[in-house]
């Protein structure tokens, strides 16, 4: 495991809701499809992106997790499983849905258990990769609360494998984010359930 930080975030660009309906019905026109049903999609799609699907790019998430930090006295292992995860790739703007463990060893500090949850979602809420959102959420809690080990285990099925491509339905893909050291990996691997199937 390495405290490698993830590279920064790119800077936001303005959002234009009109402009991008008007792209999104363009781009339906362009490859054909220009059916009654489909009037007021582009705006529809729009929001959605814009709303839910992009919401974690509007989340500061290194505050989130400072905000919630609190001083413990004790050594303390902290799991937290089955964190519901709905991402889109943005390589086809295909979700990708699942769940996260989110394991750590406090020495220092801990936090309050919703805001894992809420880490996890703002990470996930943006056009990422998904060993991205792990990496993002183990450099938050890594840089704020200072444990022992950090790790982030991440179970995914990804509509860019399913209904494109490969049609690998019922294909899961599991990637894991740690950060401490080297002879802490096994344990770190116990806790995130590495190996166990889905949980």
């Amino acid at each position: 495991m390495s405290r490698q930080s993830s590279p920064p975030a790119a800077p936001r660009s303005p959002v234009d809701r009109s402009q991008a309906a008007a792209a999104l019905d363009a781009f339906l026109r362009a490859i054909g499809r220009d059916e009654p049903d489909l009037a007021g999609t582009g705006a529809r799609v729009a929001d959605m992106f814009v709303d839910d699907l992009c919401a974690g790019y509007a989340v500061d998430t290194r505050k989130l997790v400072e905000q919630s930090a609190i001083d413990t006295s004790s050594p303390t292992l902290v799991i937290v499983r089955d964190v519901p995860v709905v991402t889109t790739c943005p390589h086809h703007l295909l979700p990708a849905l699942g769940s996260a463990t989110v394991a750590f060893k406090a020495t220092m500090r801990v936090l309050g258990l919703g805001t894992v949850a809420a880490l996890v979602d703002a990470h996930a809420r943006r056009l990422a990769l998904q060993e991205r959102i792990g990496e993002g959420v183990v450099d938050d809690l890594d840089a704020v609360l200072a444990p022992e080990w950090v790790g982030c285990r991440m179970v995914l099925a990804h509509g860019c494998m399913i209904a494109r491509g490969e049609r690998a339905i019922g294909t899961r893909v599991e990637t894991v984010a740690l950060r401490g050291p080297p002879d802490r990996v096994a344990e770190a691997h116990a806790a995130l359930g590495v190996g166990q199937g889905a949980r």
